[in-house]
């Protein structure tokens, strides 16, 4: 590739929210909000984007890894805080947070190259979302991963509705999209929501192995068989994705919404009665 189009960053990176490193054949991202779990803001999601996208330009990248900064989270999905502030009750601007927010995961599964999710720690939400657009994960033992939607007044419909039935089974999905609990490590290998399990301080050498293994073989192979294998999730995705942006968009004004991001900052239980209550009198 010429020079002129081998990055898609021109000059230097001045990210905030993330960290981005290209070392031999591997890229590495890491979002690096410690201190919130590594949640995700419009910004980040911005910044995660254009790291991809220049994984994409540069011939010298075999293989992409996704990650979280620290040991506590990969990451914990949205931003609530920005959310609060910034989206709740607010459809028309949330509608445009979430086409950022597609656009990542699309970007993910149409790379071109492999990408494999190295699982820190805590990996919910939209954080699980990140991870199962990856084509491979990693965890640590400690890790935990889960969904929080129907617990929180959104519906995970930003790959989990979609990829987690192709990926543990129907069932499975159901419980662990209905009921909302953290699932261990050792438990979601033995499902196959992720490839390997292996201690904390061993991760990056697995993660390494792993990468080494994708950069020997043929990558036009390697490329087109990754978008064979995304036929079933392109298919769910794009049937169900448009409807959901502008579902999720319409009820960020319900009670629901309100509630379970207002709870969560506030650090309290959600009143599930008292909303329940209130659509009786509906």
């Amino acid at each position: 590739m010429s020079e002129k189009f081998k990055s898609f960053i021109k000059g230097d990176h001045n990210f905030k929210n993330i960290l981005y490193d290209k070392s031999g054949y591997k890229a590495t991202i890491t979002i690096n909000r410690e201190d919130k779990l590594n949640c995700v803001n419009l910004e980040t999601i911005q910044e995660m984007i254009t790291a991809f996208k220049d994984s994409t330009w540069d011939d010298d990248i075999a293989v992409v890894v996704l990650t979280g900064a620290g040991k506590r989270a990969f990451s914990s999905g949205a931003d609530l805080q920005e959310q609060e502030e910034y989206f709740l009750g607010n459809p028309t601007d949330y509608y445009k947070w979430m086409a950022e927010f597609i656009s990542l995961h699309e970007i993910m599964r149409n790379l071109g190259k492999p990408t494999i999710a190295r699982l820190n720690g805590l990996v919910v939400g939209g954080g699980n979302e990140l991870n199962i657009s990856c084509d491979l994960a990693i965890a640590a033992e400690h890790a935990e991963l889960g969904q929080v939607g129907a617990a929180r007044g959104s519906v995970a419909a930003a790959g989990a509705t979609q990829f987690m039935p192709l990926i543990i089974g129907d069932r499975r999905a159901r419980e662990i999209l209905f009921l909302c609990e953290r699932v261990s490590a050792q438990k979601a290998l033995e499902w196959g929501w992720i490839n390997q399990v292996v201690p904390y301080e061993k991760l990056d050498e697995a993660v390494d192995i792993m990468a080494e293994k994708l950069y020997n073989k043929l990558p036009e192979c390697l490329r087109y068989t990754k978008q064979q294998l995304n036929f079933w999730r392109d298919f769910s995705w794009h049937t169900t994705i448009g409807h959901a942006r502008e579902w999720l968009s319409h009820h960020n004004v319900s009670d629901e919404v309100k509630e379970g991001i207002k709870a969560f900052n506030e650090k309290r239980e959600i009143d599930y009665k008292k909303i329940r209550g209130s659509k009786k009198k509906s």
